[in-house]
């Protein structure tokens, strides 16, 4: 028997453990998973190039819970270790950075959880287990079993076992403020969420399954009803996992259908199948698999997040993958798996790291590849699919200034007639006919086809194209366009009289001369309220509308772009009013009735009634002012 203190000078090293390594305490079980994996892929890789004699067989991990006895076990049957090599690696590796570790955490447990820095894995069992216990034998020959036992403190025993199967047993003596660890659905939760994907199969019990080599006979009674047997029943292993995920596996590998089928293994309360999928494979200049899959997306930006599941080697890490995935990408689905990603890290260090920014920008890259081949290959099926990726897309041109590039190629700009062009292709079509007598090539766009409905026919009546652009974050997007591209500006169909948005030489003549003129506006200025319209006259056409109410341009995009996130904020206009302007057709023969009527009450009535139809167009007629509306239109038919 052999006795001893691990080999750390600080004393108190695992009150540290427990209170430092991480503030989940659940991650021992995936840590301790981890290290019998990795012990038994060793063995394979040894066996394979002949370096042990052992037979590997088919390996499990086993997890046993033993309520009664208050203990956990975790069992491998990979290297195993001999009593020096316990010495070696529990007592002395395992603390080699205990000091580096302790002068670090002890005055902050926010950034923890860096245990695979330190060989402090198997020492989060201390976390959860008053005592533990290590029953190993190597797989080399001739060796005998060893059984280690520490109790918490510093002190160790070590002595010789009579194990006699090779592989590691480790034994957790469940301390009493963890005795949730002793709960088989528990037990069952966590190896769900960690080790879904571990490449060596992981036991936990046993189930009773259908016996698939009994076919269950007909019967007949003695009416001469037939019956069917019982279907017999077998007890097999409760394997929790499945080892050779699909994004393991080499993309000639698989089919549209296995993609579809690992979405539903991984998302299995989700209906709704993915548009479609991005297989990454990279090994060089860092190793990365995975796939991402574009759901459905709605225009609430938030609702989507922390969908994609890291992984190192098979083992879950976390869903939150902000600063490895680019962030316009986080609201995707799927699976990531890279060993170039530490186990155990901080945000910041991730932030830092190197080798995460380039395997950041290298799926944005491949998402952008995945985009064009794919509107290359069916661009009928990609403008189906705009609507429902559009904000991943429009996301990203305003966040990664390379997919900005790279996206111009496959971004669409569909109309109000459902034609979707790409910008180079939407440019050549209104460059002749759009532009204005400033050489600015003007975008009109709708948000909304009903509300706008009015602005949209004026606008096509003119022969113009109208982009239908809906998106919470298409102001921004357009006003980074604005600063990208040469001489162009966006303006929506409301934003004034479409022959003021695009303005032309020829001007129209008004009916009014200059004292007539005057006298309308005092008029109007009289009757409306100066705190939310600006009162414009225009000479127009004749049969153009004769009240029409629009919100400029500038403003209108500021508040919008406050709303969901910059732009209004950077302008100072946190608090700006809602003001509109009230474009008054000079030429209409309602305006001249209104100028020409001696009867004051008729007047303000008309102008009142005027207004308000322009606003109920607008959508801006609400509450008391809608019913009084209502109210007065009616006392007019009578």
């Amino acid at each position: 028997m052999a006795q001893g203190k691990i080999n750390v000078s600080v004393e108190n090293i695992f009150p540290l453990i427990k209170k430092f390594l991480y503030s989940d305490h659940e991650i021992f079980l995936r840590e301790l998973i981890s290290n019998g994996t990795d012990a038994t892929l060793k063995l394979k890789h040894l066996t394979t190039i002949g370096e042990s004699k052992a037979d590997y067989g088919n390996p499990v991990i086993e997890i046993k819970v033993d309520k009664a006895g208050k203990k956990l076990h975790i069992i491998d049957q990979g290297l195993g270790m001999t009593a020096d090599e316990v010495e070696k690696y529990i007592n002395q590796v395992a603390f080699s950075g205990a000091e580096e570790f302790l002068d670090k955490y002890k005055d902050s447990a926010k950034d923890s959880g860096i245990i695979g820095h330190f060989g402090l894995g198997f020492y989060s069992a201390f976390m959860v287990a008053e005592k533990v216990e290590i029953l190993t034998k190597s797989h080399k020959e001739n060796t005998v079993g060893a059984h280690w036992t520490c109790d918490g403190s510093p002190e160790f025993t070590l002595v010789e076992s009579d194990k006699t199967t090779r592989g590691t047993e480790i034994i957790l003596h469940i301390a009493e403020d963890s005795v949730e660890f002793l709960e088989d659905a528990k037990i069952s939760e966590l190896l769900t969420k960690y080790n879904k994907f571990m490449p060596v199969s992981i036991k936990f019990g046993t189930k009773e399954i259908n016996d698939p080599e009994h076919e269950p006979a007909t019967l007949t009674d003695k009416d001469g009803k037939e019956t069917k047997e019982p279907q017999r029943k077998i007890t097999v292993d409760n394997i929790i996992n499945n080892p050779n995920p699909a994004w393991t596996k080499q993309p000639s590998e698989l089919e549209g259908d296995d993609y579809t089928a690992f979405y539903r293994e991984l998302y299995p309360a989700q209906f709704e199948e993915p548009l479609f999928n991005i297989h990454l494979n990279v090994d060089y200049p860092f190793n990365l698999t995975g796939i991402l899959y574009f759901p459905k997306m709605s225009n609430d930006m938030n609702m989507q997040k922390d969908k994609i599941q890291l992984y190192q080697n098979q083992v879950f890490v976390t869903d939150n993958v902000e600063g490895i995935v680019p962030e316009f990408l986080t609201m995707l689905r799927g699976v990531i798996d890279s060993p170039d990603i530490p186990l155990n890290v901080s945000r910041s260090y991730l932030q830092a790291d190197g080798a995460v920014k380039k395997i950041s920008s290298y799926i944005s890259k491949k998402v952008a590849d995945k985009l064009k081949s794919l509107f290359n290959a069916n661009r009928e099926d990609f403008e189906a699919k705009w609507n429902d990726i559009k904000i991943v897309i429009e996301y990203g041109m305003l966040s990664d200034e390379k997919f900005f590039g790279r996206a111009e190629s496959f971004t669409l700009y569909p109309t109000v007639d459902n034609t979707y062009f790409t910008y180079e292709e939407l440019i050549a079509k209104i460059k002749d006919t759009q532009t204005d007598k400033d050489g600015k090539t003007v975008v009109l766009y709708a948000s909304n086809q009903d509300t706008q409905h009015t602005y949209i026919e004026a606008a096509k009546a003119k022969g113009y194209q109208v982009l239908l652009l809906d998106s919470p974050i298409i102001s921004h997007l357009m006003q980074k366009l604005e600063s990208t591209k040469e001489n162009i500006t966006f303006a929506r169909v409301d934003a004034d009289h479409i022959d003021k948005i695009i303005a032309k030489d020829e001007t129209v003549i008004s009916k009014l001369d200059e004292a007539q003129t005057k006298t309308l506006e005092e008029i109007l200025k009289a009757a409306i309220p100066q705190e939310k319209f600006m009162v414009q006259l225009e000479a127009m056409d004749s049969d153009a509308t004769p009240f029409m109410v629009t919100q400029p341009e500038f403003m209108r995009r500021m508040k919008e772009m406050q709303a969901s996130g910059g732009g209004g904020g950077m302008f100072g206009m946190g608090n700006m009013p809602e003001m509109y302007n009230l474009i008054v057709n000079t030429n209409s023969e309602l305006v001249s009735d209104i100028l020409n009527n001696t009867d004051k009450d008729v007047q303000n009535r008309l102008i009142t009634q005027s207004l308000d139809l322009a606003r109920l167009s607008q959508g801006l007629l609400k509450g008391k002012e809608l019913s009084d509306f209502v109210k007065r239109s009616y006392e007019m038919i009578k």
